[in-house]
């Protein structure tokens, strides 16, 4: 399936000296010609001129046209290009090429318009190469004897000799073509496309607004919408204004709470003026502004805000205490098991949250004894948001405690015990001395005395080492 278009078109050109032919009228785009379609057409010509677009015939024109005619352009440069190209060479006359377009829509439209110049001149080319041959000297026919060695081996060392001689040729001749040879004068063509300018000059119900036309349907457009919201604003508070009327009346009469929280004598007068501002609304208030019903609904909602909140505290109030008092309950538990499984909390802080909790519940019990003094008609000595307000306080308060990391533990290292130290230091004493006696051991034979007296000061070291471990127990049985 492919779209086509349901009306055929035709071009128009027209300007100075122009001469009316089948150039300047032509058929377009025929009737259920492919969608979408580009179309290009030339005309020679060295002026700026004008197109249009039109029906085909002015007896098939869609509903709403009066007039064949739908687009018009005027296309302007052409007159300067053909000023700056006429000193020039020209090869051909110059050309204006026209590209059209035909959208899915149907629509006809012209794109772009451009100027073809073409020009002869000569130009400097390189001559072509000319074919050189490579002469060689033909090498001479040699006879090889099948029984003779040596004389093989000289006719192949000849012949490398001529193929050496034969390179030497071929580069020499090869070398004259590096240089640079010779040109010659040629001629040759070169098109220019120099772009045209569009200026669309359509009148009637095709043409474009202008800026100020824009301007305006927008400033009207805006005050249209400007209209509908306040428009809808009206209807939405006129709706909000009759049903607070229906639902408080029906509340009023029929619910026992009310009798709680409010007098006879508020009811009543109350009543009334809900009734009087029902029959202002079907009576003077059909036509009346969104600020109007405002107005009405804000009065209504100043007498009857006070009633519905005590009417809501009734249930709200009872239910927020036994919260908070299922709380402080809780909170006793809480406090135990901090003891129990966190000791590191300071004793301060939960001292604190102690004393947050008794003061909440004497405020608790105060402001029950006075609440209940205090008759259902009249303000009330606190409310339901109070409570919360109060509790969450505390909960915020248990919370930032209950928080508190355990603090690491402290690594002390173990202190030494005078035994240990006096044991140590004898310990490096001996040592101390057995490397004496050692050096002194090691340096009597450099000093050229006899080995027998090395043998005899052998035995008293290892007595004086014997006596320093004897003498190590008993220091450390006095100990």
């Amino acid at each position: 399936m492919v779209d086509g278009s349901s009306h055929s078109f035709i071009v128009e050109l027209d300007g100075p000296d122009l001469v009316k032919d089948e150039s300047t009228w032509q058929l377009l785009v025929p009737r259920m010609k492919k969608l979408p379609s580009k179309m290009f057409r030339s005309i020679v010509h060295n002026k700026d001129f004008e197109v249009s677009l039109a029906y085909e015939t002015e007896e098939l024109l869609p509903p709403g046209a009066t007039s064949a005619v739908f687009a018009q352009y005027a296309v302007t440069g052409l007159a300067d290009a053909t000023v700056r190209y006429s000193s020039r060479n020209l090869s051909a006359p110059i050309k204006a090429n026209l590209h059209f377009s035909l959208s899915r829509s149907g629509i006809l439209s012209l794109d772009r318009a451009d100027a073809t110049v073409e020009i002869s001149e000569w130009v400097e080319v390189p001559k072509k190469n000319l074919t050189v041959e490579n002469t060689t000297n033909a090498s001479p026919n040699i006879s090889i004897e099948s029984g003779g060695k040596n004389a093989s081996e000289e006719i192949i060392k000849d012949l490398n000799s001529e193929s050496e001689i034969g390179n030497s040729s071929n580069s020499a001749v090869e070398e004259p073509s590096t240089t640079d040879l010779p040109t010659e004068k040629k001629l040759k063509k070169r098109t220019f496309r120099v772009p045209l300018k569009i200026v669309e000059k359509t009148a009637g119900p095709g043409m474009p607004l202008s800026k100020e036309s824009v301007d305006e349907a927008k400033r009207r457009l805006n005050e249209l919408n400007k209209k509908d919201a306040e428009r809808r604003r009206t209807a939405e508070l006129k709706n909000d204004l009759e049903g607070y009327i229906y639902s408080t009346k029906e509340k009023l009469e029929s619910s026992e709470e009310f009798e709680k929280i409010s007098t006879g004598d508020e009811r009543k007068s109350f009543i009334e003026k809900l009734d009087e501002v029902q029959e202002w609304l079907y009576t003077d208030g059909e036509d009346a502004t969104a600020n109007e019903f405002q107005q009405h609904l804000d009065s209504l909602r100043a007498i009857g805000d006070p009633l519905f909140f005590r009417c809501s505290e009734l249930t709200a109030r009872p239910a927020a205490t036994e919260i908070a008092r299922k709380y402080l309950g809780e909170l006793q538990q809480i406090v135990q098991g901090w003891e129990t499984n966190k000791p590191w909390l300071p004793k301060d802080r939960i001292d604190e949250v102690l004393r947050d909790a008794d003061k909440l519940k004497t405020w608790l019990d105060e402001k029950e004894k006075e609440q209940s003094k205090t008759p259902g008609f009249s303000k009330p000595a606190f409310t339901s948001e109070d409570v919360h307000l109060k509790l969450f306080d505390l909960q915020d308060m248990v919370a930032r405690v209950n928080r508190i990391p355990k603090p690491k533990p402290k690594v002390e290292k173990p202190k030494k015990t005078e035994a240990e130290t006096n044991i140590k230091n004898e310990t490096e004493n001996s040592g101390e001395s057995r490397g004496s006696s050692n050096s002194g051991s090691e340096e009597t034979p450099e000093n050229g005395k006899s080995t027998a007296g090395s043998d005899s000061s052998t035995p008293v070291s290892d007595s004086s080492a014997n006596e320093n471990v004897n003498q190590e127990p008993e220091a450390h049985d006095e100990l």
